[in-house]
């Protein structure tokens, strides 16, 4: 993988695992001095929706990693705007879980799922977007994606989803954790369903700000920081 902002050779794995250190040294400096004295609040939980791909799809996947952009062995990339997704899994006393297993699934850029459940949305599949991608938090519970800002689609009468992200974090010492990732300034939240089941004060929560990145990231990505606090 190489652009004009990335180092000339630099690989696609060794440029995802230099970005969690990048983004570790943000979260450590943001954590610093709130924790002893605030706690970490848990993420609101919401539902995991319909579009979770089934095993045997998951099993039969070419890639399996964190970049939902690319797949191995094509040499396409997907359509949209590339996300960077990055943050920490902790428990409640802010404290980093390690070894917590992060998936995320969403829509491609226009509002298309790779699931049974969506064959009659009319909009095409994007065979070159992962769809579907997992990553494993490091000693500092530090988890990072590359994907793309999905779109929105029609869930329903008079009701159209936001563009979100799902999420699913799995470890052997806390409670299963299910949630959704909204952006900032999206018209459709103010009538989303799932969104607004979450307690207005909290909300903010799982609606990120896409900021821009430095100079070793691609010069027209975005990136969003997400953090993720579980409970036992």
């Amino acid at each position: 993988m190489t652009h004009s902002h990335v180092p000339h050779g630099l690989s696609r794995r060794s440029l995802l695992t230099g970005l969690i250190a990048l983004g570790g040294t943000w979260l450590a400096s943001t954590l610093v001095g709130r924790a002893a004295d605030l706690g970490c609040p848990t993420t609101p939980p919401q539902t995991e929706g319909p579009y979770y791909p089934p095993k045997a799809q998951i099993d039969a996947m070419l890639d399996q990693d964190n970049d939902l952009t690319r797949i191995k062995g094509q040499a396409g990339k997907a359509t949209g705007q590339i996300v960077y997704v990055m943050g920490q899994v902790r428990d409640q006393q802010c404290r980093p879980i390690e070894g917590a297993v992060v998936e995320i699934w969403q829509a491609s850029e226009n509002g298309r799922y790779s699931h049974p459940r969506d064959r009659d949305n009319r909009a095409p599949l994007d065979s070159n977007f992962q769809y579907w991608g997992k990553n494993i938090t490091d000693k500092d519970g530090h988890y990072l994606f590359k994907t793309i800002k999905p779109g929105s689609y029609q869930a329903g009468r008079n009701w159209t989803r936001p563009p979100h992200i799902h999420f699913k974090v799995s470890h052997a010492k806390f409670r299963p954790f299910i949630t959704q990732m909204y952006f900032v300034g999206d018209a459709f939240q103010a009538s989303d369903y799932i969104l607004n089941d979450v307690p207005p004060h909290e909300r903010k929560r799982v609606i990120v700000q896409l900021e821009q990145p430095g100079a070793d990231y691609e010069a027209d990505a975005r990136l969003g920081r997400f953090d993720l606090t579980l409970s036992r």
